[in-house]
Formats: C-alpha cells, sequence, structure tokens
C-alpha cells in the first residue's frame, strides 16, 4: 500500500496559488467594441526643480519659481522656514545631465488604454484535461483554461470594478502604456515590490530588436533584420530618432511610472552596459534622488571582445529604493571558497597535532598540495572601537600583549580566557590573533561584484540574443522580496524574470513591445517544471512563507536552509551561534513535480474611435495625430494606386487628394476607366477597429456629394460595421467596399527610408461581394 501511495504521490503535479491577492476583472478580447470605460491621457510633469539649466530669462518657468522662493526666504517667519525655501532655491542651480528636448518637455502624456485577455492558461489544468480526455466526449475549452466562463455582460459592466482571482500575467504593448494601465485602470500604485529592468543599452541605435526565434544575430542598420511587426517597428521609430538623446527620455519617462508602482519599501534593478552607466544613473538620480541609490553591482559577461583595448567583461545592475529609508533588503548568502582570495594574508591550515602551516600562494591557488588539517584565517583581536574598560594585558604563552595605539580588544577578559580555554588564540609576530575556521561557516554575503552570474541561461545556449541569466535575477529578487510579492519585467525579452518569481513563489507581470519574446516566455513556462518549497501555510500560498531547517549531511555539512554563524561574540561569550537563513535553500518536497501557475497574455487594443464624435477626445486619441495618419495613407495610395479587388479585378485611382470641405471623408479620387467616376474614402483609426458610426457618416456624405463609390480602408472592422458595408447600397444610396489594410502600413515613415521599403501592394482588398463596378 505504501509504494502505491508513495507513486501516486510522484506523479502529482500541482501549481502555487495565491489566495491573499485579487485582480481587478479584465475584459476579454472580443469586447472592445462593447467596452466604453474609456479614459483621457494621463500627463505626468517632470520634477521642476530639476531643470538642466537655471535661465534667467522671460520664457523660462524657472524664473518664476527662484523669485517665489527667495520671497518665501525674506518672508520666513522662521529659520526652519527659510532653510527649505533657500534649499529648493539652491537646488535650482544644481547641475544635472541635459540633452535635446529636455528642458523644453516639463511633460509627457501617455494614452490610458484598457487591457484585454486574449489567453488564459493552466499549464496543471491541460495537463489534467488532456490525460482525463475522452474521444466520445466534447469538452469546452474554458476546461483548458482552469478558468470559469464568464459572460459579455460580466466582461464589459464588471471590467475594472470587480475583484477576481490572482493570475500572472504577460501583456504585449508599449511598456509605458502598459504600466499606465496598471496604474490608472487597475490602481496598482504602491503595490509592486521590485521592478527589473534590462532596457536597450542604447549603443546602436540604428540595431534592431531580433525578429525572428531562429536567428539570434541582428545586424547594426540591415534592412533584412528589421521586424515586420508594426508595434514594435512602432516603438522603434519613436524611440530612437535623436539616438541617446531620444533614449535618455524614453528611459527617463518609464522610470517616472516605474516609481509610482513600488511600494515604499520596493527596489528596483535597471540592467545596463558600461557605454551608458554614467548616463542611466544621473538619469536614476533625477527619478528616485540620489538619497535612494542603494548600490552599482557589476555582473560578469561570459566573454568579451576588444581589438585593442582591454576586453569589458561586466555589465551592471543599477539598484536603487523608492524609499531607502524603508527598503526591504534581505540577507544572501553563497558557498564561500576558502581561498576566494589567493593573496590574503594569514590564512593557515591547522595540523592534527596542532602545527600551524601558513599556506603559499601556489598552495592557495591549488597548484601545489595542500597539507592535511583545518583551514583557517587569522582574525585581528583587537578593534578601531575600543573604550579604555577594553585596553587591557593579555598573559598568553609567557608574552604579554597590549593594544596599540588607541584600539581595544573586541572582547572583555572574561571573553578572552574563554578564547584561550576553547584553543582560538594564535601568536603571529608580535600580534595576537584569533582563529575563525572555515569551515564554521562556509558562506560569505553577496558584495556588489557577482563574478559567480555568468553562465548561460537555460543551462545552455541562448535562444535569446538579450537573454538574462537566470541567477542574476534570481539574486535581485532574493535579496528585495518575499514570497507572494509582485514582481515587474516590463522588458520580457525571454521571460526570465517571470520564470524566476514563478520558480521562488512570487506574482508576476511582464511586457513586451513584440510578439516574439512573449512566444519564447509563454513556451518557456509552460514546459517548465519547478521544486515544490514547502509552504508555512497552505491556506495562505506562498504568501505564508517558506519553511527552513537545519540539516546536516553525513560529513556534518550545512545542507539546510538555516545554518549557524559562529562569530568571535559567540565563542567569548560562550553562547550558542546566531543562525542565518540561507533563503535560496527552502525545504523539497520531493513527491510533487510543481508546474507553472495559471497566467493570462493580454495586450493593449485601443477602442474603436469615432474621429468626428464627443466621445474622440475621451478616448485618449488626437485629431493631430490621426491627420498624420491620414497624411500617410494618401501618400500611400498615390504611391500604390491600384487597388486590388476580388476576382482579379483592379481599380486604378488618379488625382488622390483630400477632399476641399468635408465631415466625415478622408480623401476622393478619380477611378480611371475610360470615364472618370469620383470615389470617396473614409480612413479608420490607426490603432482600431471601423465603428459602424464611421461607415455611416461617411456614407451619408459620400451619397450627399455624388461619389460613385466609397472604400472604407482599415486595418479591423466591427461585424456591424462590416455589414452596414456589404449593405451600404441598400441603405445608404452609395456602394461601399472594405479594403484591408496591411501591417506595414501601421509602420509609418520608417519604412519609407529603408532600401527595402517597395511595398508591391499597400492595400488589398476584402470584400463580402462581387464589385462589378468601382
Amino acid at each position: 500500500m505504501s509504494k502505491k501511495n508513495s507513486s501516486a504521490k510522484r506523479q502529482q503535479t500541482a501549481p502555487y496559488k495565491h489566495p491573499e491577492a485579487t485582480n481587478l476583472m479584465r475584459p476579454e478580447v472580443g469586447t472592445q467594441a462593447q467596452f466604453k470605460k474609456k479614459k483621457p491621457p494621463k500627463t505626468y510633469r517632470y520634477d521642476s526643480s530639476l531643470s538642466p539649466a537655471l535661465d534667467w530669462d522671460a520664457k523660462s518657468p524657472s524664473r518664476e519659481q527662484g523669485e517665489q522662493l527667495i520671497k518665501q526666504v525674506l518672508d520666513a517667519k522662521s529659520l526652519e522656514e527659510a532653510k527649505a525655501a533657500a534649499s529648493k532655491l539652491k537646488s535650482l542651480s544644481k547641475p544635472f545631465l541635459n540633452w535635446a528636448g529636455k528642458a523644453e518637455r516639463l511633460s509627457f502624456d501617455v494614452p490610458t488604454l484598457p487591457l484585454f485577455i486574449h489567453e488564459r492558461l493552466s499549464t496543471k489544468a491541460i495537463i489534467e484535461t488532456l490525460a482525463g480526455h475522452k474521444i466520445d466526449q466534447q469538452q469546452s475549452m474554458f476546461d483548458l483554461f482552469g478558468d470559469p466562463q464568464r459572460s459579455i455582460t460580466d466582461q464589459v459592466l464588471k471590467a475594472y470594478e470587480y475583484q477576481d482571482n490572482w493570475t500572472n500575467r504577460m501583456v504585449l504593448g508599449d511598456s509605458l502604456v502598459v504600466m499606465n494601465s496598471l496604474l490608472h485602470y487597475e490602481g496598482l500604485g504602491g503595490q509592486v515590490q521590485m521592478i527589473y529592468m534590462d532596457p536597450p543599452y542604447g549603443v546602436k541605435f540604428g540595431s534592431n530588436f531580433q525578429p525572428f526565434v531562429r536567428k539570434r544575430d541582428v545586424s547594426h542598420n540591415d534592412d533584412e533584420d528589421m521586424t515586420r511587426e508594426p508595434e514594435m517597428v512602432q516603438a522603434y521609430r519613436d524611440t530612437w530618432e535623436l539616438g541617446l538623446h531620444s533614449y535618455l527620455t524614453y528611459l527617463r519617462d518609464r522610470l517616472v511610472l516605474a516609481r509610482d508602482l513600488l511600494t515604499p519599501s520596493g527596489s528596483i534593478f535597471v540592467q545596463i552596459s558600461d557605454e551608458n552607466l554614467h548616463h542611466v544613473r544621473e538619469v536614476m538620480d533625477e527619478v528616485f534622488g540620489v538619497h535612494n541609490a542603494c548600490r552599482v553591482i557589476s555582473v560578469e559577461k561570459t566573454s568579451g571582445q576588444s581589438s585593442q583595448l582591454p576586453a569589458a567583461v561586466c555589465d551592471f545592475l543599477l539598484w536603487y529604493a523608492k524609499d531607502k529609508e524603508h527598503i526591504k533588503a534581505r540577507r544572501v548568502f553563497v558557498p564561500r571558497d576558502p581561498f576566494e582570495n589567493p593573496y590574503e594574508r594569514y590564512v593557515c591550515v591547522e595540523m592534527p597535532d596542532g602545527k600551524m602551516i601558513d599556506l603559499s600562494v601556489a598552495q592557495k591557488l591549488r597548484q601545489e598540495s595542500l597539507p592535511e588539517g583545518r583551514i583557517l584565517k587569522l582574525m585581528d583581536l583587537s578593534s578601531q572601537t575600543g573604550t579604555e574598560a577594553s585596553r587591557f594585558a593579555i598573559q598568553f604563552n609567557g608574552k604579554t600583549f597590549v593594544p596599540s595605539g588607541s584600539r581595544g580588544w573586541s572582547t572583555n577578559a572574561q571573553g578572552i580566557e574563554t578564547l584561550k580555554k576553547a584553543g582560538r588564540l594564535h601568536i603571529q609576530g608580535n600580534n595576537l590573533w584569533w582563529k575563525s575556521y572555515r569551515d564554521e561557516f562556509p558562506f560569505r554575503e553577496v558584495n556588489t561584484h557577482w563574478a559567480d552570474a555568468k553562465s548561460n541561461a537555460f543551462g545552455g545556449a541562448r535562444i535569446y540574443v538579450v537573454q538574462t541569466n537566470p541567477s542574476i535575477i534570481e539574486r535581485c529578487l532574493l535579496m528585495t522580496t518575499d514570497p507572494g510579492d509582485l514582481v515587474i519585467d516590463p522588458t520580457c525579452g525571454s521571460g526570465t524574470t517571470a520564470f524566476v518569481a514563478e520558480q521562488w513563489g512570487r506574482r508576476w507581470i511582464t511586457a513586451d513591445t513584440s510578439r516574439v519574446p512573449l512566444a519564447l516566455a509563454r513556451q518557456r513556462l509552460l514546459t517548465a517544471t519547478f521544486p515544490w518549497y514547502d509552504l508555512k501555510d497552505d491556506n495562505r500560498g506562498p504568501a505564508g512563507g517558506f519553511v527552513y531547517q537545519r540539516k546536516q549531511n553525513k560529513k556534518g555539512e550545512e545542507v539546510g536552509g538555516i545554518v549557524p554563524h559562529i562569530t568571535l561574540k559567540s565563542i567569548a561569550n560562550n553562547e550558542p551561534p546566531a543562525e542565518e537563513v540561507l533563503v535560496d535553500r527552502p525545504e523539497q518536497q520531493n513527491g510533487i513535480t510543481r508546474v507553472t501557475g495559471p497566467f493570462c497574455v493580454e495586450a493593449t487594443i485601443p477602442t474603436p474611435v469615432d474621429w468626428e464624435s464627443p466621445s474622440a477626445e475621451a478616448s485618449g486619441d488626437k485629431g493631430d495625430e490621426y491627420a498624420s495618419f491620414v497624411d500617410r495613407m494618401l501618400e500611400v495610395l498615390r504611391k500604390s494606386p491600384v487597388l486590388r479587388l476580388e476576382g482579379n479585378k483592379t481599380v486604378t485611382l488618379k488625382t488622390i487628394r483630400p477632399p476641399a470641405k468635408t465631415l466625415s471623408l478622408s480623401a476622393e479620387a478619380l477611378v480611371a476607366n475610360g470615364q472618370d467616376k469620383p470615389v470617396a474614402f473614409v480612413f479608420g483609426p490607426e490603432n482600431g477597429a471601423v465603428s459602424e458610426k464611421l461607415v455611416y457618416e461617411a456614407a451619408r456624405e459620400a451619397h450627399a456629394k455624388s461619389y460613385t463609390h466609397l472604400y472604407v480602408v482599415g486595418f479591423a472592422i466591427q461585424p456591424n460595421a462590416r455589414t452596414l458595408v456589404d449593405k451600404c447600397a441598400d441603405v445608404m444610396g452609395v456602394p461601399a467596399t472594405y479594403v484591408q489594410a496591411t501591417p506595414d502600413l501601421m509602420m509609418g515613415d520608417l519604412l519609407k527610408n529603408m532600401r527595402s521599403s517597395q511595398i508591391e501592394m499597400a492595400i488589398g482588398w476584402l470584400s463580402g461581394r462581387d464589385e462589378n463596378d468601382p
């Protein structure tokens, strides 16, 4: 019976759940046409005291602010008030990093878009559904999701109002828009414990992001390496127009939103190379404050290349706190090599007969054999913080020792006697030392140089060009979060942050502009397995904490998560040693294979827009942006004036231009088919679906102006709008055709400047009926 139970236990699969955490209900994809909870763009203002220069002229807001502060100093009723105003005045004249457009750009707007759920995934539900599948039974797709099906009414009316069970999240969209949505649709401000950002290093602004899974090499300014994803190209075009100047603006904007997401105890890590380390640090000083800078951590890379100068072998992590006084920081320990520094002095071996042998550099480098015995380090018995009571004479082996200068002994007279009896004292030269055995605490606390974190991720060759080693993110996560905390990575890459957060029981949200990294991350998570770490409270999930125990193997080595830390104080006072918790060694249960918990794949999809309607402004879409889009579409039509329709029919256009006076139409043209017939065009939104109202208003105007045909051009169209297009001749008195625009048109002027920019078919037909007459 026991064997049967153990066998069944070994086959058990389970994910971690987060019962204490909730999410606001988000709408499902397909309901965007009915989603009416639109919000205007959010304006973020920079700190006005961080002007890059104090320009005393009529155009600078610093002048007015400076005069107000001077008045506050003069009118101050107390010295404290005067000092506070003077401090603000002084900050106006501090030097700051400046770049093109920074002084003129006092704020920036971010569209506030909802996040629509495209896919719900549960590894455990998929496994159980497939394992129990019966051929003669039809199962609901929701069985694969492990998630209850919600009505359209709930999705539309209750979205962003009612709390739902927590699921981790993977989002397709620009990181700025995604973070803004989290802040203002879901109220996640002040709830994120850690943010890990691995932005583009800002070295080669002509380089593109990895466009293909099977092709890791990406060339600088090579058209063949250009991704065809509209979202990616739009972000790429908008971000790198001015090179480093645009890059710093890109980074500062995202850091501002990241700061608002963090809890008071939260931390942010930004990974960067040495080429722009100094610039990025100055930007982070501005956003988070110099006083909240924690550490600059160097991480060794797998290799470095250089032709003449020494190779660069390190990347860097800039660690900043939301509020350094309240930061959550956990001590992380790693196994210690007894000869970490072969040039360290007084590292010895104590032989079984008590004889001490000072090891040579060659022995510490293991180039020569080591004598048998215990490895130890002779430690100074005195300290610089000694008091008069600690400056007394010690008699040992017939010699007298007194601390030199103003130094004092590190323990009292009784402690010295205890050290004598324990055989812990040793004379080296003219000084008295105490013996610290390396096997008593074979660990060291992590410092700011991580030379042991340069191995490839996935346990082998990298499949993504910017793939980060999991041990780097793991160390950041263990230092600054607890199980159940929320972690965000707005630069998904290969999904390493989500992978590590899942492994250690943290909640996670990750986002990327490109589908390529999200596809890699999705597959990586669905195929991953993790150890099951024992939970202190199963009802609370990881939020209740992991179980740690002290354990030793047959050799007496500490292999558990709790280890004793023998120090001079514990020996001298003859007290039990302090215990350290190794946060990366929780207790594991071998009978359970843990799989990735439920997560959603989401995206930012702007809702349909009627540009002439009163709600257009509230939706967050701007008329001037639409006008620019119309200009681009007109240019494309002029360069490719042939429309390909159903049945291999074509329509050739000429005299393509915007209408002289119009309320709803975007363009007009003549069809060259022997008799020049005037036709009208209406363009749908660049980032949304064509709505029924847009078609109705355009068709009414086209009929009133006696156009012979209406062409509705869009990247997507609502079902009811498509129905109106098909019946437009009967309902509105003018025939209409829907023309499906290719995604390349979203890429705007970037593709125009490419050597391979010849788009043979700029727009193509998609019609539900034959067009016998243009």
